[in-house]
């Protein structure tokens, strides 16, 4: 992991006599061309402020702000939020993806209601001690809403300064992100004003720079503030760096979900609290192996009839590549049908059923 040599430039904060020069170009730019009317913005309320740190995590602002907005009509405030039923949450949030941070978002909720009087701790470490909440959103956080003096190191972030500086090697390795957070240390703006002061406006003009400038695509460096002291744009190496992750190929992996259909309902599952789409309802998945109109009785109390085999589709994780076929067969309820765990649910409450997006997909034009 070493740092490309880079053109002569200006001096930048955290070298020579550290004079803000890259904090102060951040801050000008970003009065003049930065995002100012997000609906998370102009507010120190650190909920809000939480909540959009939250959803926005590997999220783009697009898909987060409707997301946002039935969150606070929903759960206007802290406690709202976690005195609501964990299944009501996970309703709201589907369709936006990454499940955990559904379950961590009313966790937290509940720690800050039960450990911190309702109130959201103000110092970083505190901050970044509650569920699902680390360093980086931590700081962001505390910055925003207590004026704290605290770098973030988002993904915008750390290609911005990748690119900037010609940091080499993927910033997923320990290595690198222990140089980018000595990097993002350095180059904090020297003082704070309060009101956000520099550091507030310094650390949202860094996340609109990589959102809306340097972007992972295409950047636009001739619109961007630091073009005369960036590396990647001396080097012509803007599609280089950030240096990806090392591709792995993806493991393929096959199931079966049963679509199974009475009186116009459909049934399913809780699935478990953790792993894939925990805490979601699900169609229920059958065991390898397995026979469909067997399992159907034995879990269900399910007497299938004659089974359709329906379009397939495949639904790609970070980490694996799911391929999924339905099953679809009207059935006759036992008298000892379970109903632990299982909803049979109508057409018309499918919309607001907390559902994964592939689940979704199968169900669309259900009962129609």
């Amino acid at each position: 992991m070493r740092r490309l040599q880079k053109v002569p430039s200006p001096p930048l904060a955290g070298e020579g006599e550290g004079d803000g020069y890259f904090s102060d170009r951040l801050v000008a730019w970003h009065r003049r061309h930065g995002r100012h009317d997000l609906p998370w913005q102009n507010t120190r309320d650190p909920y809000r402020v939480w909540l959009s740190e939250i959803m926005l995590q590997q999220t783009q602002v697009a898909t987060v702000i409707p997301y946002y907005r039935r969150f606070l009509e929903r759960f206007p405030t802290l406690a709202a939020l976690a005195a609501a039923p964990v299944e009501e949450v996970m309703a709201l949030w589907s369709g936006l993806g990454y499940y955990a941070r559904a379950r961590n978002l009313h966790a937290c909720a509940r720690a800050v209601m039960e450990t911190h009087g309702g109130r959201f701790p103000a110092a970083p470490e505190a901050i970044a001690e509650l569920p699902g909440i680390g360093r980086s959103t931590a700081n962001a956080i505390a910055t925003f809403c207590f004026d704290a003096r605290a770098p973030i190191l988002d993904g915008n972030v750390k290609r911005v300064f990748a690119r900037c500086f010609g940091i080499e090697g993927f910033p997923g390795t320990p290595a690198v992100e222990r140089e980018l957070w000595t990097l993002a240390e350095s180059l904090m703006p020297p003082r704070q004003d309060g009101e956000g002061g520099p550091c507030g406006n310094y650390i949202q003009a860094q996340m609109d720079l990589g959102a809306t400038v340097c972007t992972r695509a295409k950047p636009r460096c001739e619109a961007c503030p630091l073009a005369e002291i960036c590396v990647a744009r001396s080097t012509g190496r803007q599609a280089e760096l950030p240096v990806a992750r090392p591709r792995k190929a993806l493991p393929e992996r096959e199931a079966i979900v049963l679509l199974l259909v009475d009186q116009g309902r459909v049934l399913l599952e809780q699935r478990p609290p953790s792993g894939i789409w925990g805490g979601l309802l699900s169609l229920p998945e059958l065991p390898a192996g397995a026979d469909p109109a067997q399992y159907a009785l034995d879990a269900f109390g399910c007497l299938a009839e004659d089974w359709e085999e329906l379009p397939g589709l495949v639904h790609t994780f970070t980490h694996f590549r799911l391929h999924l076929t339905p099953l679809r067969t009207r059935v006759r309820l036992l008298p000892q049908a379970r109903e632990q765990g299982a909803r049979w649910l109508d057409p018309g409450q499918l919309d607001d059923a907390p559902l994964p997006t592939p689940i979704r997909r199968i169900l669309v034009g259900f009962g129609r």
